[in-house]
């Protein structure tokens, strides 16, 4: 097989599974290890892949957070899956905390249960369970203007001042070994914490955020349930190795 068309296949197979292992290769391509091995470098070199231990996975280019208008036209019909999935995890007499988010926005909507109280940190959500006459707290802080999150050394302290039944996150990025991740550091904190002060923590986050990382981790892939959309049968099964996860 011609180098060229190696390389054709192999990044095939990335696009197709979004990892492959060394050995996969080797098996798949009828090459030796060591010639794969050259392949990936190269590959590698024109960004059309990244390496991993024992293995290799698609390349991203960095990106900016996109703002709260850009992400509401993306994955529309995942993220009310999803949303109404989280919307029927809360029970009656619950205290619970929203995060920032497009997803987490969404289910509000979809909260049936009675005598809720709700503390988010997300401007747009206070306004939406305002309107929907749920008790509701927001916390200080500086506002992120591209998330209209409240974040910062005010809003950490004054989120430890709760204590929650449930807790639900957003994130950009899933990763097995790297966990959930954010773009931004000041957002991950509050996060974090919000997993942190919950008896129960899930992770709403539609499959396309599955085999990416970010600059600012927010917990360990076991630290909360995945709640995402209907994952094929590849991503399923990479994921529940380390990841509870319900899907919408």
């Amino acid at each position: 097989m011609l180098t060229e068309e190696r390389h054709q296949r192999i990044i095939a197979l990335i696009e197709q599974q979004g990892i492959v292992k060394l050995n996969e290769l080797v098996t798949a391509l009828g090459a030796s290890e060591s010639t794969i091995r050259r392949d990936l470098s190269e590959l590698e070199e024109k960004t059309l892949l990244k390496r991993i231990h024992g293995g290799a996975t698609r390349f991203y280019e960095p990106q900016k957070e996109l703002d709260m208008i850009e992400k509401a036209d993306k994955q529309v019909s995942q993220k009310l899956r999803i949303a109404q999935e989280a919307a029927r995890l809360i029970k009656n007499d619950e205290c619970i905390y929203i995060d920032a988010g497009t997803t987490t926005l969404a289910m509000i909507h979809f909260i049936t249960a009675e005598n809720v109280t709700v503390v988010t940190n997300g401007l747009p959500h206070s306004l939406a369970l305002a309107k929907r006459n749920i008790t509701t707290y927001t916390i200080g802080g500086k506002v992120k203007m591209s998330t209209l999150a409240a974040v910062g050394a005010i809003a950490s302290e004054t989120i430890q001042g709760y204590h929650f039944d449930r807790a639900f996150i957003g994130a950009n990025g899933i990763d097995t070994e790297k966990g959930y991740t954010t773009p931004d550091p000041d957002e991950a904190q509050i996060k974090r914490l919000g997993i942190n002060l919950a008896n129960i923590a899930y992770i709403l986050a539609d499959s396309s955020k599955i085999n990416r990382s970010f600059f600012s981790k927010i917990c360990d892939s076991g630290d909360a349930t995945l709640i995402t959309n209907q994952l094929t049968a590849d991503e399923r099964a990479r994921l529940s190795q380390k990841i509870t996860i319900i899907e919408g």
